[in-house]
């Protein structure tokens, strides 16, 4: 049996005790797993005066594998994420988000199977921004107004889309890729290049390009509008399959997937690149949680499933995923969110422990 290294982020908030449930089922299946515990996230600024260590970023270069707890991100001032951050430095372009029904989740829908194929390195998450007020603020709005291309006003704060080929090319193949590996039928390019002209525009030009690589493969192709896709997708969930959308977009209509399996709580996900993976929930820290052993831990231990995965250990993936399905599916031993979406109460909920110890019997 082969012997894995995988760096441990436990996060902050509900993420520790999330990861150790998560641990303790994928250690339950028998793969062999080194677990290198690395830090990063708000608890630790104090120790190493930032939120994401670059020990903790060797340990990923050094292991090539990764699952990381959810991490608290400030919302409007203070650091930026933490997710985003890891993503950027190890250039994991991708982002996968499977979303698919599980009985017994409460659910709205009983039959979602659909794949988010993100870009997570451009568009407004690049992190391109000036201050308003500031003088490269000006700079920039006087620039913009002397080449005739807009009245910006003067009060504003700044954020750049940037959206390359090289980026759209390689998430589109991904896309394209993976459909064929996984047995998808069709890979829908979402944008909104309608309106955004010099770069969405640019994205449905070149998704279109690549497609043209593929259009042997079996795999059909279409484009749509990403307003439109929002609606359709809730209208008509079936209609979809596998969906290619730049970093925004992605963020937004991954997220309504969620919503139609579950919620967050059991939605996966993983940040591919060309060197290294990164494997997390997606959901947030839910500090006000912290250390109440109430929180969900399917979406950590889903995944697990998809690391197991990518190591090659579909075996153990497979019965993690039909030990979640079974335990979900009876009902009789989950968290409060999902006996609350269920029954309307949350009497006779167990905790994150006591759940993870049900998957465990299950496997």
């Amino acid at each position: 049996m082969a012997k894995h290294t995988v760096t441990l982020i436990p996060g902050d908030g509900i993420g520790p005790e999330l990861t150790t449930a998560m641990r303790r089922v994928v250690d339950a299946t028998g793969v062999d797993i080194e677990w290198e515990v690395a830090e990063a996230g708000a608890d630790v600024i104090e120790t190493y005066g930032t939120p994401l260590p670059e020990s903790t970023l060797e340990s990923i270069r050094r292991n090539k594998v990764a699952i990381k707890g959810p991490i608290t991100t400030p919302v409007g001032t203070g650091f930026r994420s933490v997710n985003v951050a890891i993503r950027k430095e190890l250039d994991l372009y991708a982002c996968l988000r499977p979303a698919f029904s599980i009985p017994g989740s409460g659910a709205r829908y009983d039959d979602i199977d659909l794949v988010i194929v993100r870009e997570n390195t451009e568009d407004l998450y690049a992190g391109i921004e000036f201050e308003q007020g500031s003088e490269d603020a000006a700079e920039l709005i006087r620039f913009v107004a002397d080449r005739g291309a807009g009245v910006i006003r003067p009060d504003s704060g700044l954020s750049l889309k940037p959206i390359s080929i090289t980026g759209t090319q390689r998430i589109v193949r991904f896309a394209f890729d993976y459909a064929i590996a996984n047995g998808r039928k069709k890979v829908t390019a979402v944008h909104k290049a309608n309106i955004l002209k010099m770069s969405d525009g640019l994205f449905l030009k070149v998704a279109r390009e690549v497609a043209e690589e593929y259009k042997d493969s079996g795999v059909e192709f279409e484009d749509y509008i990403v307003d439109a896709t929002c609606m359709q997708l809730v209208l008509h969930p079936e209609w979809w399959d596998v969906l290619v959308l730049p970093n925004l977009y992605g963020d937004i209509v991954s997220d309504l997937s969620a919503g139609l399996i579950g919620g967050l709580g059991i939605a996966m996900g993983a940040n591919i690149g060309a060197e290294c993976a990164v494997f997390e929930p997606v959901h947030g820290s839910a500090p006000k949680y912290a250390g109440k052993d109430m929180a969900n831990p399917t979406a950590e231990i889903l995944s697990a499933m998809l690391m197991l995965k990518h190591l090659g250990e579909t075996e153990a993936a497979d019965r993690i995923l039909s030990a979640v399905r079974k335990v979900i599916g009876e009902g009789t031993h989950v968290t409060y969110d999902i006996k609350r979406s269920n029954t309307g109460s949350t009497e006779g909920a167990v905790g994150t422990q006591a759940y993870a110890d049900a998957l465990i019997a299950a496997l």
